[in-house]
This record gives C-alpha cells, sequence and structure tokens, in this order.
C-alpha cells in the first residue's frame, strides 16, 4: 500500500507540476538599465517557435502641466511564429502599438531599453522605449516617448537560440502619487 501511495504521489506531482515555469530556456537575457521600482509579473513563453516581432502598450504624453503624471510605456506583447501574442505583467495606462517584426524568417535576438533616470521631485517614467536586434541584424524601435537614454545592448542569445519568452517589472498604480507602469524586463531564449 504505501508503494503504491508513493507512486501515485510521484506521478501527480510529475504530471502536475513539471515544467511549471513554462517551456525549457537555454538563456536569460537582459540590461542593468532598468527602473528601480515595481514587481516582477509571471514568465509567458510562446507556445512554439521564437519571437519575431513585438508591439508596445504607451500612455500618451499628458501634457507637462503640474498633477499629470506621464508613464509612458506600460507594456511589451511578443508576436511569436504562430502569429499568438505573449506578455507578462502590463500597467493599465495607453494603447496597443502597430506591430514590428522582423523580415521573415529572423527572429528577435537582442534588445536595448530607452530609460529616464530617478526625477527626484519630478515625474519619473523609468522605461520609455525598446529596441529589438533581428537575426539579420536588423534593428526594430518602439515607437514610444524619447525620454531617457538607450541603455547598452543586452547579449544575444547564445547560438542557435532566439528570445521565446518575457517576464516584465511593473510598479503598480500608486494612486495619487507619482506612477511609472514598466520598469524592467527579462527576455527567455530557446532553441526550439
Amino acid at each position: 500500500m504505501n508503494l503504491f501511495i508513493c507512486t501515485l504521489a510521484f506521478l501527480i506531482t510529475f504530471c502536475c507540476f513539471w515544467n511549471v515555469d513554462g517551456r525549457p530556456y537555454d538563456a536569460i537575457i537582459h540590461v542593468e538599465n532598468g527602473g528601480p521600482w515595481g514587481y516582477w509579473g509571471k514568465r509567458e513563453y510562446c507556445s512554439l517557435g521564437h519571437a519575431t516581432g513585438f508591439a508596445l502598450k504607451v500612455e500618451p504624453y499628458q501634457g507637462g502641466k503640474e498633477g499629470q503624471d506621464d508613464t509612458s510605456l506600460n507594456g511589451i506583447r511578443l508576436l511569436c511564429k504562430d502569429d499568438s501574442f505573449i506578455s507578462s505583467m502590463v500597467g493599465k495606462w495607453g494603447a496597443w502599438s502597430e506591430i514590428h517584426q522582423c523580415k521573415p524568417p529572423n527572429k528577435l535576438v537582442s534588445f536595448s531599453l530607452r530609460v529616464e533616470m530617478p526625477q527626484g521631485f519630478g515625474d519619473d517614467t523609468a522605461v520609455n522605449n525598446i529596441r529589438f536586434l533581428c537575426s539579420d541584424t536588423s534593428v526594430l524601435e518602439g515607437n514610444s516617448h524619447e525620454w531617457g537614454h538607450f541603455g547598452p545592448w543586452s547579449p544575444a542569445c547564445p547560438g542557435s537560440t532566439f528570445i521565446c519568452g518575457i517576464q516584465t517589472k511593473v510598479e503598480i498604480s500608486q494612486e495619487s502619487e507619482d506612477d511609472t507602469s514598466l520598469n524592467d524586463v527579462k527576455f527567455f531564449c530557446c532553441k526550439n
């Protein structure tokens, strides 16, 4: 009886919790200039293949008047090979932009973030834009705001791996305080 219970417990654990975190990946790529606020969301992966493009959720410029709060970039969606989209945590402001896509059959392999450093008593926005390097070395740049500066490129996905997953760090609404929304991102590289 004990052997049966142990075997059953192992099978339930293996079937229900194997690969809980999503598909297997070979590397994580990130940059060092992300913003300091917020919490990491759930990892999301393309169910098949790799990411070939992206879209951004951007809040329009709020006018720069006293009491106006800009958040700029609120989310990143990856376009997967099967034409599905994946995203991790996303802020509540703004609308999704058009899709930026590598020329087929190329895929996303590296990225760089445009980040505004903390403003002290000013309006913080953190991450404002992103650009990606495609496997043919072409560059795709988002259509978000120009506050801050682009930092260094991340390492490229190693070997014959390509971006296949995403995890974002987002600050939730601060109510009447200064909001920043998207602060950082990591991407996951997979072979297949």
